[in-house]
C-alpha cells in the first residue's frame, strides 16, 4: 500500500467521521445518522484491494469508537466495519461494478454492519436500544445509508482510484 493511498484513506475516514458527529446529528432521525465511515469503507473496498479495506475499515471503527459521542463498548463499530470490508471485498469483481451491483452492497454493508454493531451490544449487554427498536433503527440506518450512496460513494471511489495505479494490489483479502 502506498503512503499516499494511506493518507488519502485516512483523510477520508477523518472527514466521513468529523461530518458524521458535527452536521448529521443535525438531521438524525430518532437518533440513527447516516454511517458514512461505513460508505467510505465500501468504496475502498469496491475500488481497491480487501487488505486495504479491511485497515481502513478497522481504523474507521476504532475511530468512531473512541470519538465522542461515542456511548458503547469500544471495539464494536471496529468489528461490524471490518465484518462490513470483507463482505464487501467479496462481492467486488475485477471490473468496475455496475450501479444495482454498488446499491445492493451498500444496503448489504449497511444492515450487516449495524446488525452486528446492534448484536454485540446484546451480546455484551450494553444495548443502547430495546431489541424492537432495533429493526426500526437498523431499517432507518440502511435507507439513510441508500440515500447518501449516489453522492459519497462515487466521489470516494475516484479519490482512490486516483491515487492507486491500475492493477495494483487489486486481490481480495
Amino acid at each position: 500500500m502506498s503512503v499516499v493511498r494511506a493518507v488519502v484513506g485516512g483523510l477520508l475516514v477523518l472527514l466521513a467521521l468529523g461530518l458524521q458527529i458535527s452536521l448529521f446529528p443535525h438531521l438524525a432521525w430518532r437518533g440513527v445518522v447516516p454511517n458514512l465511515v461505513l460508505l467510505v469503507v465500501v468504496a475502498a473496498a469496491l475500488s481497491c484491494s480487501g487488505r486495504y479495506a479491511l485497515v481502513l475499515a478497522f481504523t474507521g471503527g476504532v475511530l468512531m469508537d473512541l470519538v465522542g459521542p461515542a456511548d458503547h463498548y469500544a471495539g464494536r463499530w471496529a468489528l461490524a466495519l471490518v465484518v462490513v470490508a470483507w463482505v464487501a471485498a467479496r462481492v467486488r469483481q475485477d471490473a468496475r461494478p455496475g450501479t444495482l451491483a454498488v446499491l445492493t452492497t451498500v444496503a448489504a454493508c449497511s444492515f450487516i454492519g449495524t446488525s452486528v454493531f446492534a448484536l454485540t451490544g446484546l451480546l455484551l449487554r450494553d444495548p443502547v436500544v430495546g431489541v424492537g427498536e432495533m429493526l426500526t433503527v437498523i431499517g432507518v440506518a440502511v435507507l439513510f445509508d441508500l440515500l447518501l450512496t449516489p453522492v459519497v460513494l462515487p466521489l470516494t471511489m475516484r479519490a482512490l482510484r486516483r491515487v492507486a495505479p491500475a492493477g495494483a494490489e487489486r486481490v481480495t483479502a
